[in-house]
């Protein structure tokens, strides 16, 4: 069954077609639940929530653009969703950290699954601005307006988010090298 007819079935209800289409996309999908939720569980219940969300839309998407960015944008904002009341975005009364890329210098061998964690472990308000920021290249200005913080804000969290991470790689490649002594 091509996309068009698999959408078409889904806006018909049909419980099969609801079936392959999560069959289809469900890891591509949780991909993107994972750079948002804080541990592998959440990232599980955003991902369930996404096709929900989904299932009770798709009527509303009518072939035009990528059905499948259509899904990811849904899923990066039931992942927002879950953090939009906490106020987790709000700066820590501290002074404007430098914007500073993470480098990863080529003699570290450190795996996607690892950086994956490193990112899963920073502060939300942290990892939900370097996830839209530097993995799905949302610019400081689309972030504040799905935020709802100033592009201040989102600049700041991404420096310290940065900040975090250079930290968390240096105590790695320490405890690396002492665990191969």
């Amino acid at each position: 069954m091509g996309q068009k007819e698999l959408v078409y079935s889904c806006q018909q209800g049909h419980r099969k077609a609801q079936q392959e289409l999560y069959n289809l996309y469900a890891s591509k999908l949780f991909a993107s639940c994972v750079k948002y939720a804080p541990n592998y569980q959440e990232a599980q219940d955003i991902l369930q929530d996404s096709f929900i969300t989904i299932f009770k839309k798709i009527h509303q998407f009518e072939n035009k653009g990528s059905f499948e960015g259509w899904m990811k944008r849904i899923t990066i904002n039931t992942a927002l969703q879950r953090y939009r009341g906490a106020k987790v975005y709000q700066l820590d009364p501290e002074e404007q950290l430098e914007d500073e890329a993470v480098e990863v210098d080529d003699t570290t061998d450190i795996s996607l699954d690892r950086l994956l964690e490193m990112i899963q472990d920073l502060p939300d308000r942290y990892r939900l601005v370097f996830s839209l920021y530097e993995l799905d290249g949302y610019s400081h200005q689309d972030i504040a307006e799905m935020l709802e913080i100033s592009t201040g804000t989102s600049k700041s969290n991404l420096a310290r988010a940065r900040q975090s991470l250079q930290k968390m790689i240096r105590q790695w490649r320490i405890s690396d090298q002492s665990d191969a002594i």
